[in-house]
């Protein structure tokens, strides 16, 4: 048997699930986003889960898409439709690297917390592919001006400016990740859960509207462009380290 890619605790109401595959760096494999999707709709169907802590093992939160075993194409779409559905709210405890599809969890958290340590970095464009399907739920809560630059230029930024853009919610800065956390924790806790649900519905009303609207070209659109001659030869200079072929 092998061993669960997604952690589980639960202290006061509040389930943590850890992406746990850190030799991969959390990358969004089949197997992992199965086992993360099936996690959320447990804590869906619980009345004693009052809210969800995303966080990971190791020094990446998520490095994206996994090339060797990616996920089937309309896996991550359902996987963030469900962040953004679950009725209980879902906060990002982020204390390493984000790339590429990782960057679209954080997008469907409804809080997202990140060290001062922490990197991210929209990578899609330098292996020939887009960022299509983890721009719905960005595209309504991220700075736009910067999330053009970002996307069209790849270039890799820090936590302070991730909470500047709306990327996360919050940098922690100099304090402790779990102490920045704490507050957030301590409110989820003493709210109604009926409020908590009705609160993230009213919310997130908009970014799902537009996520529900557009998911579907925006699948087949990421589906095409994975399959396209760009992506083979920028994910197999991506696996041999190496730039491709149209890098000056």
């Amino acid at each position: 048997m092998t061993a669960p890619l997604v952690g589980r605790t639960r202290v006061r109401g509040i389930e943590t699930l850890s992406l746990d595959s850190p030799a991969t760096r959390n990358a969004l494999s089949h197997a992992l986003v199965t086992e993360l999707t099936d996690a959320l709709i447990s804590c869906h169907k619980d009345d004693d889960v009052r809210a969800v802590v995303l966080t990971h093992t190791g020094n990446t939160f998520s490095a994206g898409a996994d090339l060797k075993d990616p996920p089937r194409p309309k896996a991550v779409p359902r996987l963030l439709q469900q962040i953004l559905e679950l009725r209980k709210p879902v906060v990002a405890r982020v204390a390493g690297h984000v790339r590429a599809g990782g960057l679209g969890l954080l997008g469907a958290c409804d809080i997202a917390i990140a060290s001062q340590t922490s990197t991210f970095a929209f990578t899609e464009v330098h292996i020939g592919v887009a960022p299509a399907v983890i721009s719905l739920p960005l595209l309504p809560r991220v700075d736009p001006r910067a999330l053009t630059r970002y996307c069209l230029t790849a270039e890799t930024f820090g936590a302070a400016e991730a909470a500047r853009i709306g990327l996360v919610t919050q940098s922690a800065g100099d304090t402790d990740l779990d102490e920045a956390l704490a507050p957030v924790l301590d409110g989820l806790r003493r709210a109604s859960p009926k409020a908590l649900a009705r609160t993230k519905k009213l919310l997130t009303a908009k970014v799902l509207e537009a996520f529900v609207e557009d998911v579907g070209s925006m699948t087949w659109l990421s589906a095409s462009l994975f399959a396209d001659r760009d992506a083979r030869e920028g994910m197999a200079a991506f696996l041999e380290r190496r730039d491709p072929p149209w890098a000056l």
